[in-house]
Parts: structure tokens; sequence; C-alpha cells
């Protein structure tokens, strides 16, 4: 068993020197500024995301930072796709998965083709994804699988319950791969974020009642950014992170730690 001995040793803890981090979903929003982030301390990261162009945009922002990267089209609803970049980076020892859809709508009123969209990418495709490339990990006797679950895992509301339901299913899936590969030392966690301010939340934050609704729910009294993640995953992804798998962290600012009602004086 390893053992830290030294502060030399302590103070490399979070840091990711020569390792291969892929990044799905680094094209924008959370998933561009984690692929930074793991840049920054050392990672040798693969921008992944739908098309060529989108990644290779996120491989210009890093470029920006004076680090290196490569980029990665990879069609997330397609099993031969997910296999083949498994495949290619059959060396990684950090794998994020970003990428989710949601049909805003009540459960009565979702079409069989919606309830399916979302089942496919947030769970099935999602799993697959994860299996791929813990498959690989597992051989090589070390990895981290990093998968974003939500707080509608734990928490619903109006019109989000197809995906709260995948959510939850995503936080279960990875729980069992993490039962399943921890023998092999491959660690699995979920990360659940509340309401982020990012270009796909544009269209809420448009409207000045869901700004404040989301800021007071938060018990920080604000919304998350895209750069509160980055110390929470370079935890799960580096050694820092070495005894903790089959976890859920939840990045919410505390939204979960209360029952709606509770406030405390500003």
């Amino acid at each position: 068993m390893q053992t830290l001995s030294a502060k030399q040793d302590l103070g490399q803890l979070f840091q990711l020197n020569g390792r291969k981090a892929v990044v799905v979903g680094a094209g924008g929003g959370i998933g561009l500024t984690l692929a930074r982030g793991f840049a920054a301390h050392g990672a040798q990261v693969v921008c992944v995301d739908r098309t060529e162009e989108i990644a290779q945009s996120a491989v210009e922002a890093i470029t920006q930072d004076g680090k290196q990267s490569s980029a990665e089209a990879c069609d997330m609803l397609n099993t031969e796709a997910i296999e083949d970049l498994a495949e290619r980076h059959s060396d990684a020892e950090v794998l994020v998965i970003m990428p989710a859809v949601m049909v805003r709508k009540k459960l009565m009123d979702q079409s069989e083709s919606e309830i399916d969209f979302q089942l496919a990418m947030n769970v099935k495709y999602t799993l697959l994804l994860a299996r791929a490339f813990g498959a690989n990990m597992a051989k090589r006797g070390k990895g981290s699988i990093i998968a974003f679950s939500s707080i509608r895992a734990f928490v619903v509301e109006p019109a989000s319950g197809m995906y709260s339901a995948t959510k939850a299913a995503v936080v279960a899936v990875m729980k069992s791969l993490a039962v399943e590969l921890g023998p092999q030392g491959v660690r699995v966690n979920t990360v659940a974020p509340s309401p982020v301010a990012t270009p796909l939340t544009a269209d809420v934050r448009s409207k000045q009642e869901w700004v404040d609704i989301v800021t007071q729910r938060s018990m920080l009294r604000r919304w998350a950014t895209a750069e509160d993640f980055v110390g929470p995953v370079l935890l799960l992804a580096s050694d820092a992170g070495g005894f903790v798998t089959g976890a859920t962290l939840m990045v919410d600012g505390g939204w979960t730690a209360t029952d709606g009602l509770a406030r405390t004086e500003d």
C-alpha cells in the first residue's frame, strides 16, 4: 500500500502530471472549465464533443492558457463511436462524462420518443461510455471515472420528472460500477450540481424572477459557476481523492441541505 510520508508528496496530491484525462462534453460550460483546470494541473487533456469544431474550440482555449491538449469528435448516441474512442485512449486515467438532455415537460405529457431519448443519452450511453473506459482502466489497475448527475436526482421540480429519474439512475449505475471496478483499482463517482451560470442557462437567467429564485435557494445566496467545479472534480480525479469511490459529491451551495422553508437572516 502506498503511503505519504513527505511534505512534498502532500503538495502533489491534486496534480495530474503525465496523466491522460478525457473530458466528454468539453466544448463549453463546466466541461470546458474542467478541461482547462486539468491542463493547469499537468494532465494531458483530450477534449471530446459531438463535432470536431466544438472540441477544437476547447483546445484553442487551453492553448491560450499556455497548455497543450487534443480534440476528438464522438457521437454519444453511437455505441461503435464510444468503443472506438475508448480504444484510441485506452491509456486514459481520468474520464469525465458531462453530456445530458432534458425535455422540460410533465411526466404525463412526455411522448414515448422523448422518454426514450432522455433514457438513452442520460443513462444508457453514459453507462456504455463509463464501461468502455472502465474496462481499460481495470486492465491497467488504476483510473478515475466521474459522471455528472444533478441535484434533481434527489429533489425534483415540476416538468423535470424524467430528467430527475435519469439522473437518479446515473447515481445508481455509477455506484454499481464503483463496486464492480473497485477491486481492480478503478474509482467511480458522481457530481451533483445545482443550477449553474453557463451559456446553457442563459435563457433562464434572462428572467430576473428565476435569477432570484435560484439565488435564494442556495444557502450561499448565489448561482454556481463553472469554476466552482474545478476543485471538487480535481479531488475525485487525483490522488487527493484516492480513497473516494461510489460517492456522490453535492456541489450545490447547500441547496439540498434545507427543506426549502428554513431561512437564516441575510
